[in-house]
């Protein structure tokens, strides 16, 4: 990577926005001038970048001809407005939110999983970045897919507060000390959640007409269109837990083709992006808070045979949602994008 470029970040100063400067100055992305935009309200605070502080600019005044990539996580209305805006301008927009990802023209991209379809943002100048659920179970099941053939995925999540948000993070610890404090009577999530606190919460996003949240269809949709592959049946179930970093996913798949499981961690041993934390004693296995939170790989662990399957196997995948789910993901798509195409 040796090509100099100007960045913009939408979305500055909410949490993907922040880990985004943070992962760019780690990774020593080749940045020429950086500008950290948000909304009006914004306008006038500071952000790190480095050793740096920036100040946030109004992203509706922004000129997009000075930047040739713009990461985007400030939602999907602000993608939908300003997107279109940047490409004009000639930005390659990364967009983290869900606004663009099932248009045919606009590549869905996990560089672990299908990094050549990147070169497709050319259409409309947009990659779009997958759900945070998405990417860690994609990375993972990948090599699976490959190896043996996944005809059927029943998933189920344990997502971190993060995923929502800077408001469910402070809603998490007002819950927590309220709780801490003696008083659990009359504690409600907002917008007619059920408190989060000491709680595992099944419901994430809207509900659909199927009985389904969004969230989940955004797995079923999301995985059949990274992977190319139309015929693998998900069935997934979204749970909110109280974890302020870190998604964690019992994955259970059924294969085309018998594999056993040492097979499988063999797979996951040389698999990228993955680590692998498997045994049968206390500790060894991954967990969202010790060993994915503040880390970048995606980490499986409880390999096994399914016992009521014959070509069934099941695993323990955690990984930190605000890094891989989001941030460092975006990031190495525009790695790829300043080795290849740039």
């Amino acid at each position: 990577m040796t090509e100099i470029l100007n960045v913009a970040v939408v979305g500055a100063t909410g949490v993907v926005g922040e880990a985004v400067f943070e992962i760019l100055a780690e990774r020593k992305f080749p940045v020429g001038e950086i500008h950290a935009l948000a909304s009006e309200r914004s306008v006038g605070k500071t952000v790190a970048f480095g050793n740096r502080q920036l100040c946030v600019q109004d992203t509706s005044s922004f000129d997009f001809s000075t930047v040739q990539i713009g990461f985007f996580s400030a939602g999907a209305d602000v993608s939908a407005e300003y997107a279109p805006k940047a490409t004009a301008a000639g930005c390659i927009v990364i967009d983290n939110t869900s606004r663009f990802r099932f248009e045919d023209e606009v590549p869905l991209i996990v560089p672990e999983v299908n990094g050549n379809k990147i070169s497709d943002y050319r259409a409309k100048g947009i990659i779009a970045n997958p759900n945070c659920s998405t990417i860690q179970m994609v990375v993972a099941l990948k090599p699976i897919h490959d190896a043996v053939g996944i005809t059927r995925i029943n998933v189920a999540t344990y997502q971190a507060v993060s995923g929502a948000g800077k408001n469910a993070m402070q809603e998490l610890a007002r819950h927590s000390a309220a709780m801490l404090s003696g008083k659990s009577t009359g504690i409600r999530g907002d917008e007619g959640y059920k408190q989060i606190a000491f709680n595992a919460v099944p419901h994430i996003d809207e509900f659909q007409d199927n009985r389904y949240t969004k969230e989940e269809m955004k797995m079923v949709w999301e995985t059949k269109k990274i992977m190319d592959d139309e015929s693998i049946n998900v069935n997934p179930t979204a749970v909110r837990i109280p974890a302020f970093f870190g998604h964690s996913e019992a994955i259970h798949i059924e294969t085309r083709d018998k594999i056993s499981a040492a097979q499988v961690c063999k797979l996951m041993r040389e698999a990228p992006g993955v680590e692998l934390i498997d045994g049968t004693e206390a500790g060894q296995y991954p967990t969202a808070r010790t060993d994915a939170s503040g880390t970048n790989p995606v980490y499986v662990g409880r390999v096994r045979e399914d016992i009521s399957h014959p070509k069934g196997i099941n695993l323990w995948v955690v990984s930190d949602n605000i890094r891989k789910g989001a941030a460092l993901n975006s990031i190495q798509i525009a790695e790829i994008l300043v080795k290849n195409y740039l």
